[in-house]
């Protein structure tokens, strides 16, 4: 069994974002990321100061947009259109979840398809299960084809099961497996047979938000694993949606929680950024 190291990982990747931030600084365009965060959602909050933390660290300019909870939609959407409007900002990223006063779809269907860095757009979506890879991805499965890749793992011809279809992540990642060659079953609340779906998968993504929801039994001898799922426990431990210690024993791969997938999400970020901001450039040229 080996475990897939998304912190070490995600370090590679934000040096190389760190080693393009600087080459684009060179050539006159400093990549630059608005944050929006509405309301005092403690959760919130922490994510986006890690996110401003990281632009920090990789040299993009992060502009932080904080608005109160009572904030109309109205305003929010000509915010949005501001900073579409603004050459400077190459992504926007609107933290979820806004208040119920606020219609989310259309908050992020006001960002421009090119600063979507997100991945969420109709647009970009669209590209996406079209195969086209000029749009942007969403980050977190974005996040889970990279450490696939640096692990060498073969998904074409394999069997991979995603558990989830959020739009977030369980969609985007069957389209990325499929791109992938891989065959894909997306697996949900209504699926029957569930157990035996799933240990049929030659690569089996987790992502239903139910700690543990993954034992031994749905877990096939030398399958990879990759457990999506972050659950805070009552005694404010993290646990993912595999029970790690039944099913690593049966893995080829599988990613721990925390230090797995969770680290290369705000990466991938930041490389959807520098692939905005490269755009900026060539449109420049």
């Amino acid at each position: 069994m080996t475990l897939i190291d998304g912190k070490s990982i995600s370090a590679k990747v934000k040096d190389e974002i760190k080693a393009a931030a600087s080459d684009l600084a060179a050539k006159g365009v400093e990549p630059a990321l608005a944050v929006i965060l509405v309301g005092e959602d403690a959760a919130s909050k922490t994510y986006v100061a890690s996110k401003e933390k990281a632009c920090a660290t990789c040299g993009i300019r992060s502009v932080a947009h904080r608005l109160s909870s009572d904030v109309s939609e109205a305003a929010l959407l000509e915010l949005i259109e501001n900073l579409n409007d603004d050459e400077s900002i190459d992504g926007i990223l609107v933290q979820l979840p806004l208040p119920k006063h606020i219609d989310t779809n259309k908050i992020l269907e006001k960002i421009s398809p090119q600063k979507d860095v997100d991945g969420f757009s109709a647009i970009n979506v669209g590209k996406l299960t079209s195969g086209l890879s000029d749009g942007f991805v969403p980050c977190t499965p974005l996040g889970v084809m990279r450490l696939l890749e640096e692990y060498g793992v073969q998904i074409a011809g394999k069997n991979a099961v995603v558990l989830g279809r959020s739009n977030i992540v369980g969609k985007p990642m069957a389209s990325l497996l499929l791109n992938a060659d891989a065959t894909v079953t997306i697996a949900h609340s209504k699926t029957k047979d569930l157990k035996r779906l799933c240990a049929d998968a030659d690569i089996l993504v987790a992502a239903v938000g139910r700690a543990h929801f993954v034992g031994a039994d749905m877990v096939k001898q030398g399958a990879v694993v990759i457990d999506v799922g972050i659950n805070r426990g009552g005694d404010g431990k993290l646990r993912g949606d595999v029970d790690f210690d039944a099913v690593a024993p049966k893995c080829s791969f599988i990613t721990p929680v925390p230090g797995g997938v969770g680290p290369m999400t705000i990466a991938m970020l930041l490389s959807n950024t520098i692939k905005s901001a490269k755009n900026r450039l060539r449109q420049r040229a």
